[in-house]
């Protein structure tokens, strides 16, 4: 069997389907079908691999040998995820990725929001002793100057606003360049397309500081750009609908597209994507073309809806031990979902389908703790739940399938309405 390889997408408007089991993408491929979202079948962050003990190949494998067996010959991405070092885009373009996210989040100062004028001038100075700008004439290429993003919406930095951005997100862009220069190296002159994501910061990238980013990645020479994931407003929590005022993020979210069709152009992406129902609409509307949506642990929940409707008794299990878990697999998430509200929550005694797969408290329980579920969580008897979990998706296939197609096809026919 010959084996589909990925291709770049460009600037279409594509949409990833996260797969942590690699069992989902003939369920993705059934909503995909439908709409004219480029696909990104083959989708998993470092973090999730590891959390998983899944390589590069194995994530890279499932999605093709599923395209194979549905005669699938249209083109198709696959995302190395959330890489953050050189050996994390060596592996995963060894695998054949050719669509990388450079998460630089540990290189975001949040604290530059806040921080005295006295401190912004000592950081400033600090990242010009570290060369992370050429020489000091940097500023000069801000200062002073208007940009004029779109009609009627225009920018300008004063001293204060250009040191705040820097020191913000200067060491963040810097890691960014090197690891494109990786990239391009890995590559060995395949083509490939890179993503930035600042998603998982404390405090939102406002405009101007998006502004900053976008030249600087230009300025940089960052190659092949397609895509930015800013930290929008509102909270974009794991596995739950969007929380916030939609008339301010529409407001922004345009800010956002201006800025990006004038520095690149490149796509808003939207990472933490999945069940964002009300802002789907606004997204479709205001991006365009320039969005890319990024989902993964709503697919796992779905799996875990055909465990709760076929073997009640096995999801009760891992109910049980994902809230023994939850306390310390949530420490690597934002969610608002607490402890209180975990503890408080009903046992599952095979009516409570909708308690844990369609309401946040639930939703969020399961979705924090996969790791542990898939890797260490074991049944009453001494058997992995992660091999209770995949013989039933096997058995099931076609279930599993419709509940992937009728979830996708949500997400999808909403982001369509713009």
């Amino acid at each position: 069997m010959t084996l589909p390889k990925p291709a770049t997408l460009g600037l279409k408007k594509s949409f990833g389907y996260g797969d942590r089991l690699g069992l989902a993408t003939p369920g993705h491929l059934a909503a995909a079908r439908k709409f004219d979202f480029a696909p990104i079948f083959a989708q998993q962050s470092i973090r999730e691999m590891a959390r998983t003990q899944r390589t590069p190949d194995e994530v890279m494998q499932a999605a093709q040998h599923a395209l194979a067996a549905a005669n699938f010959t249209q083109p198709w991405g696959a995302d190395a995820d959330h890489l953050k070092t050189p050996e994390d885009v060596k592996v995963t373009a060894a695998a054949g990725f050719c669509f990388f996210t450079i998460d630089p989040s540990e290189f975001v100062n949040n604290r530059a929001d806040a921080m005295p004028e006295a401190g912004l001038r000592a950081s400033v100075a600090e990242m010009e002793r570290d060369k992370i700008f050429a020489d000091d004439g940097w500023k000069q290429l801000y200062l002073g100057k208007r940009f004029e993003i779109a009609h009627g919406c225009a920018f300008e930095f004063t001293e204060e606003k250009l040191f705040r951005a820097a020191v913000k997100y200067a060491r963040a862009i810097a890691h960014s360049e090197m690891m494109g220069r990786h990239i391009a190296s890995a590559s060995s002159g395949r083509p490939f397309e890179i993503e930035v994501s600042v998603d998982e910061t404390d405090s939102p990238t406002s405009a101007l500081e998006h502004l900053f980013f976008g030249l600087e990645l230009k300025r940089r020479q960052v190659p092949n750009v397609v895509s930015l994931a800013p930290r929008f407003i509102g909270e974009f929590e794991k596995g739950i609908d969007y929380r916030g005022d939609l008339d301010q993020f529409e407001a922004s979210l345009k800010q956002h597209v201006a800025i990006a069709k004038f520095c690149g152009p490149y796509k808003i992406s939207i990472h933490s994507g999945s069940d964002k129902f009300l802002a789907y609409p606004i997204v479709g509307r205001v991006c365009g073309n320039l969005v890319h949506v990024k989902t993964a642990g709503t697919s796992y929940l779905e799996a875990l809806r055909v465990v709760a409707r076929i073997a009640p008794k096995s999801f009760a299990e891992i109910a049980v031990y994902s809230r023994g878990r939850f306390d310390t697999d949530r420490k690597s998430y934002h969610i608002s979902t607490t402890t209180a509200e975990i503890n408080a929550l009903p046992a599952f005694a095979g009516k409570e389908e909708a308690l844990y797969l369609d309401e946040r408290i639930g939703r969020q329980l399961l979705h924090v703790t996969f790791g542990s579920v898939l890797t260490a969580g074991c049944d009453a008897k001494g058997r992995p739940f992660k091999q209770t979990i995949l013989e039933l998706l096997h058995q099931h296939a076609d279930l599993h399938r419709e509940f992937l197609d009728r979830h996708f096809t949500k997400h999808l026919q909403l982001l369509s309405q713009g």
